[in-house]
C-alpha cells in the first residue's frame, strides 16, 4: 500500500517503509485511515466470541472487566449449569440506575461488595446464578448474583460474550490490515486521497472519486453470507 501510494504521488520508491521519512508518513496515514474506517462501522470480521476477564477476587465475586480491545459487546451468557452438561444462559444488560433500584440489602442470601471506583456498597445475591448485569464506568462489568453453593465467584471460563473488537495495526513491511478483501481497496483509496491532500496540497479527482465509490459499495457488501434486509421494528415484537 505504501509503495502504491508513493508511486501514484510520483515520489521516491522504497523497499521498506523505514527507507524514507515520506514512506513512514504514508504508513502513518494508512494506519490512521484504517482506524477511522473500523471505528465508524460494524465490520463483520471484527465481530467474534470473547470471554470476560474475571477480577478473581472473592470480595468482588461478580465483577469482570471487558476483554482487551473490545469496542462493544452485544451479548453476554454465563454457564449456569450445576452439572457436567453446560447450559449458557443469557445475562441481560440493564442501566446502572435499574441495577441499583433492584438491589435489596435486607433480603436473605445477600452480601455487600464495594464498587471498584467509588467504594459504594453493592448488594449481591449469593443463591442464584446471574441474570442481569451493568457497568458503572464502561470498564468493569458487575453481575447481580452468583450461586455460592457452586462457586465462590464467577469465572472467566464460564462466560461467553459476543461483540466487536478493535484489531491492532503494525507499521511493519509484512503486516496485513485485518480487513476483508472487499474493504482493502477502500482503505487504499481513502489513504491515497488523504496523502494527496496532505503532501501534494490537493486531492486528485480520480482518486477521490474512487474512494467515494468504494465507500458506497462496501457499505452493502461487507458480509460473505447473505443477510436479510434489516427493517425497523417500530416497537413491535
Amino acid at each position: 500500500m505504501t509503495q502504491s501510494i508513493l508511486s501514484d504521488m510520483d515520489s521516491e520508491g522504497v523497499n521498506s517503509i523505514a527507507d524514507t521519512v515520506e514512506a513512514m508518513q504514508v504508513a502513518s496515514v494508512i494506519e490512521d485511515t484504517f482506524y477511522n474506517i473500523i471505528i465508524a462501522r460494524d465490520i463483520p470480521e471484527h465481530r467474534q466470541l470473547v470471554k470476560l476477564v474475571s477480577l478473581s477476587d472473592n470480595t468482588r465475586p461478580t465483577h469482570f472487566t471487558y476483554p482487551s480491545n473490545t469496542r462493544k459487546l452485544e451479548e453476554i451468557r454465563y454457564n449456569t449449569s450445576t452439572s457436567s452438561i453446560s447450559q449458557y444462559s443469557l445475562v441481560h444488560f440493564v442501566e446502572p440506575e435499574v441495577f441499583l433500584d433492584r438491589m435489596r440489602d435486607s433480603a436473605n442470601n445477600v452480601v455487600s461488595v464495594l464498587d471498584v471506583n467509588s467504594g459504594t456498597k453493592l448488594f449481591i445475591r449469593t443463591d442464584v446464578a446471574p441474570t442481569y448485569y451493568t457497568s458503572f464506568d464502561d470498564d468493569h462489568i458487575v453481575m447481580n448474583s452468583y450461586d455460592a453453593s457452586v462457586e465462590s465467584s464467577l469465572k472467566t471460563n464460564k462466560t461467553r460474550a459476543f461483540g466487536y473488537i478493535i484489531p491492532t495495526f503494525s507499521q511493519t513491511d509484512d503486516f496485513e490490515p485485518d480487513l476483508d478483501d472487499v474493504m482493502l481497496p477502500y482503505l487504499l483509496a481513502e489513504a491515497k486521497s488523504t496523502c494527496f491532500s496532505l503532501f501534494k496540497s490537493g486531492v486528485d479527482p480520480k482518486v477521490d472519486q474512487a474512494a467515494r465509490r468504494l465507500k458506497s459499495y462496501v457499505q452493502n457488501d461487507m458480509y460473505k453470507t447473505k443477510k436479510e434486509n434489516q427493517r425497523p421494528k417500530y416497537g413491535r415484537r
